[in-house]
């Protein structure tokens, strides 16, 4: 709908610019005439006809005026731009109408004409001439910058007309990004009136509307609704190709009114589209309250975003650990920002985990009650390239920190686990199986430990993740690329993970393996269209003409998989949530495991990876090395590199 009170300035300002300079000199001329009307009303106190004296005063304004405003350039000017300079060059233009007037009407003098005229019509006509291009400064200048920020905004609809809605529409009226030009709602006892200046349409209409209003978005302003509802309502909006942005759940929003900068791109977890269970907070809190936490990895994805969580709870002392400099500057300043006014002691500690004597120290000195380990090496190409520092940082790193734990009484030890360690076809696979198995194996060793273990399967946004590459891939135009057409993965959010990895731990009495339920397996070519429609793109297909972005097939990378699993057997137990499992895996017990563990670190450390491929296959079940080796350095001396 549009802003029919501005359509008068849009003409004016599309008219030649003879035809505007006609208009202004016409102007003029009427206030010449309207001046001296005034000037006779100010002497004799009554206002006079046009006959006589006032016609001969009116036409001496207009003969003497216009052509010295003509010649002064006044009419040169672009009034909606005008400013002090341009009001100097009329006053100087009526100062010397003024005086010619003042010398024929005041000294000389004319039949019907007071001698006073002379002089007060000037000065009125030095305001009215000035007035008029004030208001022509301020009403076109303005009006016509508004209607160049109007056509260029994209123009969007509000979907929600509630309190949210109308508050992100109010937060919106002086916006330079967007236009707001209506609501979408569900209530149609809404459809047809108009909501704050808005008007309410009905979503079934929303194909027609993007085409009639030039839609480029659709903003979500619904945040308490529920996951199926929400998913109804996105799949509708995908048909009709226009981007979605949205705002955070209620529970996220701050109190009081809604910025425009609370909008952003549709959550991971609109992406994923099933809902989330409700952490139980006995099991967050057991752990963690009021306790000292220490965090391995704490600038990685998983491990960034179990700090928050912890923080969230309130431990009494944070420990995060993370060989990575930047990663833990970063999570380290974000923390100290919440913290706030929590009493909670945050310590950053650049350490590795492949660094026994350091954990050790840091273990000793500070004594934690948890220790939840999350660093390690998760792409599975790279590490595949690198299968040595993968098991060096995975395995043996996992290792350390596990008998490090165990010497200074740590109470619970959890490590982050991957579905990929289930029956694996990688090196990254077998490497968090083996760092299970070596908890599982001192767990009888170090009853005052409860270890434990987490799996579960891809978290939607964290780094190396598919979904921040498909973004980055759309924001550039495409192609999106995708290893095979038929991959599938389990996906949760970061956040639902974290909570899940705490609750899990939380459980633990030592040596279990514990499955996260991840839901339904998703086709990451279904996650790749989506991405795209809910972007207002449309997907290139190779049959068709048109489309916006292409999905392009790379081919399977080495060591990757088609299907992932959670469990190795089928005999998950359930437990206390709904949401985990409880997994019985087979192990090597601790005095057969630790010898094995000894030769593989000789391997190890002369890098070969023959060898090393080798008692990783009799070490972890199910898992057989392809037949090609890809190790970058052992490729290059054979001479098969690079």
């Amino acid at each position: 709908m549009r802003d029919a009170w501005l359509d008068p300035v849009a003409a004016v300002l599309g008219l030649p610019r003879m035809a505007k300079r006609t208009i202004v000199l016409a102007v003029d001329l009427g206030l010449c005439v309207l001046t001296v009307w005034l000037a006779y009303y100010l002497r004799l106190g009554m206002f006079v006809p046009f006959a006589g004296g006032p016609t001969v005063a009116a036409a001496a304004s207009i003969g003497i005026a216009l052509p010295i405003f003509i010649v002064s350039g006044l009419y040169r000017a672009i009034f909606r731009y005008s400013g002090w300079p341009a009001l100097l060059a009329v006053a100087r233009a009526v100062a010397v109408y003024g005086l010619v007037y003042a010398v024929v009407f005041t000294l000389v003098g004319a039949a019907g004409v007071p001698r006073t005229v002379g002089i007060i019509q000037p000065v009125l006509l030095l305001c009215f001439v000035g007035l008029s291009r004030i208001l022509a400064r301020f009403w076109l200048g303005d009006q016509y910058r508004t209607i160049l920020k109007q056509s260029t905004r994209p123009r969007v609809l509000i979907y929600g007309a509630g309190t949210t809605g109308r508050q992100l529409a109010a937060a919106m009226l002086h916006s330079v990004e967007m236009r707001v030009v209506g609501f979408l709602d569900d209530d149609d006892r809404l459809h047809g009136h108009v909501l704050n200046g808005l008007p309410v349409y009905a979503p079934l209409l929303l194909h027609d509307l993007v085409q009639e209003l030039s839609i480029s978005d659709v903003l979500l302003a619904m945040p308490g609704v529920g996951r199926k509802r929400r998913n109804d309502i996105l799949t509708r909006i995908r048909k009709a190709h226009v981007a979605v942005r949205t705002l955070p759940s209620v529970t996220d929003l701050a109190q009081g009114r809604i910025s425009v900068s609370d909008l952003r791109d549709l959550d991971a977890d609109d992406l994923l589209g099933r809902e989330a269970v409700a952490p139980n907070y006995l099991l967050l809190h057991k752990n963690i309250a009021a306790r000292v936490v220490l965090v391995t990895g704490a600038g990685g994805s998983i491990g960034s975003e179990l700090c928050r969580q912890i923080l969230a709870v309130g431990p009494a002392t944070l420990l995060l650990a993370d060989h990575s400099e930047f990663a833990l500057y970063a999570i380290h300043q974000e923390l100290e920002e919440k913290r706030a006014d929590r009493d909670v002691r945050i310590v950053p500690l650049l350490a590795s985990v492949q660094d026994g004597r350091r954990l050790g120290e840091i273990l000793a000195t500070w004594h934690p009650d948890t220790v939840y380990h999350a660093a390690a090496y998760k792409h599975v190409p790279l590490v595949e390239h690198n299968p040595a520092e993968g098991i060096r940082n995975n395995v043996m790193g996992t290792l350390s920190a596990a008998l490090a734990a165990a010497e200074n009484d740590v109470a619970d030890f959890v490590l982050v686990s991957t579905d990929k360690a289930v029956r694996p076809t990688n090196m990254m696979g077998a490497s968090k199986r083996l760092a299970e198995m070596i908890l599982q194996a001192l767990a009888p060793m170090h009853p005052a430990t409860r270890f434990s273990m987490v799996r579960f399967g891809n978290v939607l946004d964290s780094s190396g993740s598919v979904v921040p590459k498909f973004r980055q891939q759309i924001r550039e135009g495409g192609p999106l690329t995708l290893t095979h057409p038929e991959v599938t993965r389990y996906f949760m959010t970061i956040p639902e993970a974290a909570q899940l990895v705490i609750q899990a731990g939380a459980m633990a009495r030592g040596g279990e393996v514990f499955v996260l339920d991840m839901g339904e397996p998703v086709k990451i070519a279904g996650l790749a269209r989506r991405m795209i429609e809910l972007s207002g793109l449309t997907v290139m297909e190779e049959e068709a003409d048109g489309g916006d972005i292409a999905i392009e097939i790379t081919g399977l990378r080495p060591g990757e998989k088609l299907y992932e699993e959670l469990l190795i057997g089928d005999n998950p137990e359930p437990t206390a949530h709904s949401r985990i499992m409880k997994a019985h895996e087979e192990y090597l017990p601790w005095p057969e495991l630790k010898p094995r563990l000894d030769d593989l670190a000789v391997a190890l450390g002369a890098n070969d990876v023959g060898d090393i491929r080798q008692m990783m296959a009799s070490l972890v079940s199910g898992y057989v090395p392809s037949d090609d080796i890809v190790d970058w350095v052992y490729l290059r001396r054979v001479g098969g590199g690079r």
